[in-house]
């Protein structure tokens, strides 16, 4: 029997498509691609097959076969190039080249199909800044980016906003436990980001009748699952289809936090020592357990980052799906949990102090800059503002991004 660097070396890891359906018209509008191992062998379990590749140290050279067999198949069907193909991707593969043997195909691909690239909230949990560079990456390549399993784990809502996805897929658990809170939670959260962004909504684990009512009162419009078809090779056209739309993804802005917000709100001054409360009172709502939040703050210096601050965050990320400290001295990890960004003396964000909060249903960013005064700490003035405004919040974090995760070239997609 083959062992699993055998598998690897040989390619051998076969596509099923499940389709996506429009729900109110019945036309297919993709298809997810599903890889498995070879047939009646230990690895035909896809779950089986990423565990030992992992242990091999071969996950993201795996994960790359996955998704050039999927672009193969689907090259090779001679379906409607309006399809759209979801693809399953593991962050970290985005940080590694293509193998030269599968190259020529992925590079086809980014010019012949549309591709929409499915990220799962286990990298959110295991690798926040890379799931936040792949889904750049993915961008600028102009595929669209898909956030799976939504509900599953309540991490994905807060960095929803950051990975922006053009396609929400809500995790099957949620059609199955309609009147449960927690799927309450989500669903709004969910509707309140697919309103502003334009978003398509997809329920996964359509079986029944039932489920389907189920996904329509959650604002699904896609639905995939048994009801409209199980996993199997393409075959050809079996239905009319159409054309998944993608939404416009925002524009990156060069300035600093501060940059953004101060020019949007008006400008008050005062001295650290009146800045301090303000600061940790957003701290505090990033840790109250009420729902789990994104914290990115910047201290200048490393020297900020005090013992009592290293022990207040590594408390805080032990809920939240990503908190994030930025200054200049600071490691990639400051504190357990905690991602780290180190700026250069030089740097436009040295000058800034920002605390900035994002969760599924709150958002609130202090953005100040230092005016250069010398004397006791207390007493250097900042300029600063403060704001709850949604979207200017999560414009400001995202300009902080590009410090944490940078993005990617296309280039990392084809090899």
């Amino acid at each position: 029997m083959p062992d699993i660097h055998d598998v690897l070396d040989r390619r051998a890891v076969t596509t099923l498509f499940q389709p996506l359906v429009e729900i109110a018209s019945g036309r297919v509008l993709g298809y997810e691609a599903l890889s498995r191992g070879p047939a009646h062998s230990p690895w035909e379990s896809p779950a089986t097959l990423f565990a030992a590749a992992r242990a091999a140290g071969r996950e993201t050279e795996l994960d790359w076969i996955c998704r050039a067999r999927a672009y193969e198949a689907a090259l090779t069907a001679g379906l409607d190039p309006a399809l759209s193909w979801f693809v399953n991707m593991e962050p970290a593969a985005a940080r590694t080249a293509c193998p030269a043997d599968l190259a020529p195909v992925v590079a086809y691909a980014r010019h012949h199909l549309r591709v929409v690239t499915e990220m799962t909230e286990r990298a959110i949990a295991v690798d926040p800044s890379g799931l936040l560079t792949a889904a750049a990456a993915c961008r600028t390549a102009g595929w669209g980016v898909a956030l799976d399993d939504v509900g599953a784990d309540p991490m994905s809502l807060a960095l929803m906003p950051f990975v922006h996805p053009d396609v929400i897929k809500l995790d099957m658990a949620l059609l199955r436990a309609p009147g449960d809170p927690h799927t309450a939670r989500v669903v709004a959260a969910v509707a309140a980001y697919a309103e502003t962004s334009g978003a398509v909504v997809l329920a996964e684990g359509i079986e029944t009748e039932e489920h389907l009512a189920v996904a329509r009162t959650m604002g699904a419009t896609v639905g995939q699952g048994w009801h409209f078809g199980r996993p199997a090779p393409l075959t050809g056209p079996t239905g009319p289809s159409a054309s998944l739309p993608l939404i416009t993804p925002p524009r990156a802005d060069p300035r600093t936090p501060f940059g953004i917000v101060g020019d949007r709100r008006p400008l008050a001054r005062t001295t650290k020592a009146q800045l301090m409360p303000m600061s940790r009172h957003l701290e505090a709502l990033a840790a109250d357990g009420g729902e789990p939040s994104v914290l990115l703050a910047c201290f200048q210096d490393a020297r900020h980052f005090t013992p009592a601050t290293e022990r207040r965050f590594a408390r805080i990320a032990t809920s939240s799906p990503l908190v994030a400290a930025f200054g200049t001295g600071l490691t990639d990890e400051p504190a357990p949990g905690v991602r780290g960004a180190c700026l250069g003396d030089d740097d436009s964000l040295r000058g800034e102090w920002n605390v900035i909060v994002v969760g599924p249903h709150r958002a609130a960013a202090l953005v100040a800059r230092d005016l250069g005064d010398d004397g006791p700490q207390g007493e250097r003035r900042f300029d600063f503002a403060l704001t709850h405004d949604r979207a200017l919040v999560v414009e400001a974090a995202r300009s902080l991004l590009r410090w944490l995760a940078p993005v990617r070239t296309p280039e990392l997609l084809v090899g």
